[in-house]
């Protein structure tokens, strides 16, 4: 497979798991806001943090209301982490690639940006509607079945599978610290009934909440992180993303398990073997923000390593004992 196809696969897939979750945010968030009393505009910052985009909103917008927020993760085109722009770069990136995806594939994603140029159109409409949230989400889970469902398992479904699982546990790394830091409005409401609404909301987020239950019924944060964190089969878990992408990486690459050959197998791998060895103990121990933002970083250093492994331009090297000059 050419560099420039597996790259736009890779992207388009992380494009629109992105792009999902930043609907869950902003839409868990609105509802959560209806259950914390005096919540004000401090429940909305925290959703900047968590996309990581701090300095660029403060700059152009200051002020953290729920309409500035929606819009600036929502349909602002200077935001490269906007739903909007996401949507356009996953389309963007299919469009190059139109030939190695299938019709129902480019005619879903297609369809899908339509709406969101025609929603854009309409901003106030998009700030207050729960509706149009849930469209979001619905459109990217309805793509992943079409790309499930119409793909074959070669190296290219492997490379959107790869993406979308790194992407999905940066975003739920991100959700759970924000909310260890943020999301409270003071410091008496830990242990409190209001603690238990926003850990069921970090769960609702990522759907996580019924399959919670189903495991441990009561809410308790060290399970929640437990589950979130450690979990090998709930599919939001940051534990089975990485499992996932470790099985994509090495299908890709024909490495075997605990080998490497490459920088992004060895950091992947590393990562790996931390998750399989780690218990929750451990990391309440030592810090939930601190394994968290120690996870990000790798997982940042994990998405150069792939980059530089399979699509970025690789130097010729001199052959030993010739030379270029006549």
């Amino acid at each position: 497979m050419l560099s420039r196809v597996a790259d736009s696969l890779y992207w388009m897939s992380r494009y629109l798991e992105r792009a999902e979750n930043v609907a869950r945010f902003i839409d868990v968030n609105y509802h959560m806001c209806l259950d914390i009393p005096d919540a004000g505009p401090d429940q909305w910052s925290p959703l900047i943090n968590a996309s990581g985009d701090m300095e660029d909103f403060s700059r152009r917008y200051g002020d953290f209301s729920r309409d500035n927020v929606v819009h600036f993760l929502t349909l602002d085109r200077e935001n490269p982490n906007s739903i909007y722009s996401c949507l356009m770069m996953a389309r963007e990136n299919a469009r190059w690639i139109r030939q190695f995806i299938t019709l129902e594939m480019w005619e879903n994603l297609n369809g899908f940006y339509l709406m969101m140029k025609e929603s854009s159109k309409k901003p106030t409409e998009v700030v207050a509607s729960h509706e149009f949230f849930m469209t979001v989400m619905n459109s990217c889970q309805l793509f992943l079945g079409i790309l499930d469902g119409t793909m074959s398992r070669g190296e290219g479904w492997h490379f959107c599978r790869l993406g979308r699982m790194l992407e999905r546990a940066d975003k739920t790394s991100r959700m759970l610290d924000v909310k260890y830091f943020h999301l409270l409005p003071e410091v008496s409401y830990v242990g409190t009934p209001y603690d238990d609404i926003l850990w069921a909301s970090v769960l609702r987020s990522m759907s996580a909440l019924e399959m919670y239950r189903k495991r441990y019924h009561q809410i308790s944060p060290s399970q929640v992180v437990e589950f979130l964190v450690l979990d090998r089969s709930f599919p939001r878990a940051i534990h089975h993303c990485i499992m996932m992408a470790d099985i994509s990486l090495r299908a890709i690459s024909g490495t075997p398990s605990a080998t490497f050959h490459n920088k992004a197998e060895q950091r992947l791998g590393k990562l790996l073997a931390e998750l399989d060895y780690s218990n929750i103990e451990e990391i309440l121990e030592c810090g939930l923000h601190e394994l968290l933002d120690g996870l990000q970083k790798k997982l940042n250093a994990l998405g150069s390593a792939i980059s530089e492994t399979f699509f970025a331009i690789q130097p010729l090297k001199a052959v030993s004992g010739r030379s270029n000059t006549q």
